[in-house]
């Protein structure tokens, strides 16, 4: 049984998680959404999302098979961030009733302690780090500019984009429309094409 690559973000109303499963026919893929389980099932290919940080509302959530990944999003019960997409929430001891007595003098900050771990593993925005989602985060700008693109700077992007393999986007129609683009991979990467 072969575990599949996964990444997820999250808004305060859903969680998407996007399944690296290449090429999946979407008639043999199958997923049951649960209030804190995800099961995905392709084949051999099993991967279960348990226990979830939150509760989902089973009936609202969905999954679309593309070429390159499954994506699966799971409608959220209660509105706000996970901040993590397995795990027991809320942390369960936060409410223990413990006793906090000590034989030292100094007491312990607990809850100031829970505050700083909490902090520490707190998701960081697109502002604070730029690579945060991934393509998830890139994908809205960039439908974005081609939407708001008039029609010689769509044909340049599409023209750019497919002629290069992906490795370069122009939105300069005059200087694209002149020949063929080059494929220009990442300094220190080598082309090659899929056979």
């Amino acid at each position: 049984m072969a575990t599949i690559r996964h990444e997820y973000y999250e808004t305060d109303e859903r969680v998407t998680v996007s399944v690296f499963d290449r090429n999946a026919d979407p008639a043999q893929v199958s997923v049951q959404f649960e209030d804190r389980k995800v099961t995905y099932t392709n084949g051999d290919k099993v991967l279960v999302l348990a226990p979830l940080k939150g509760t989902v509302k089973p009936d609202a959530c969905e999954y679309t098979v593309g070429k390159v990944k499954v994506e699966l999003r799971l409608s959220k019960v209660m509105l706000g961030r996970w901040g993590g997409l397995i795990g027991d929430s809320p942390d369960p001891l936060a409410n223990s009733a413990a006793p906090t007595t000590s034989t030292r003098s100094a007491q312990k900050n607990w809850d100031g302690i829970s505050t700083e771990i909490l902090s520490a593993d707190k998701e960081k925005t697109l502002e604070e780090d730029p690579n945060v989602g991934g393509d998830s985060a890139v994908n809205p700008f960039f439908q974005k500019l081609f939407a708001d693109a008039d029609e010689d700077t769509k044909r340049a992007m599409l023209k750019s984009y497919t002629e290069s393999g992906g490795t370069t986007l122009s939105t300069n129609w005059e200087e694209v429309s002149k020949g063929k683009v080059e494929v220009k991979p990442p300094e220190g990467s080598e082309w090659k094409k899929w056979g």
